[in-house]
């Protein structure tokens, strides 16, 4: 069984336009990157059940990258996506609306490669990059 990490945010915006933010292609490469030297070059996004989506990130410097895909597996407007990643380790993501605020929960299974807690940091620190772009907007 793999072990499920937790990471959670919380985005002053009402949970609509925070839904919005976090799936649309067009933000999506605007945040989605764990530091600075990172960005996401293309993100494409089929948001629906057994739809697919994509994102490229790469080392600004160009010396690498990697896709990190999936597949929808349940879609709730505005409140809930659930997927599984190509490698077959299954993600979900809570958006609890609380009057104009949102709090934005993701619990994913760990892979086996790398140690849980620096997952955690980097899946934390690609959360709060999506934070700061949306308390910008």
């Amino acid at each position: 069984m793999k072990e499920k990490i937790h990471i959670k945010q919380h985005i002053a915006k009402p949970v609509e336009k925070v839904w919005d933010l976090y799936t649309k292609p067009e933000h999506v490469i605007q945040w989605n990157h764990a530091s600075d030297d990172w960005h996401s070059t293309k993100a494409i996004n089929d948001l629906r059940i057994g739809g697919r989506f994509s994102y490229r990130m790469e080392a600004k410097d160009g010396s690498f990258g990697f896709d990190f895909e999936g597949t929808y597996v349940s879609v709730v407007y505005p409140k809930h996506i659930a997927y599984t990643m190509d490698d077959q380790r299954f993600v979900t993501i809570e958006f609890h609306a609380k009057e104009n605020e949102t709090n934005v929960d993701v619990i994913f299974e760990a892979e086996s490669e790398n140690d849980v807690e620096l997952q955690r940091q980097g899946w934390q620190a690609i959360l709060d990059n999506f934070k700061k772009y949306a308390d910008n907007l």
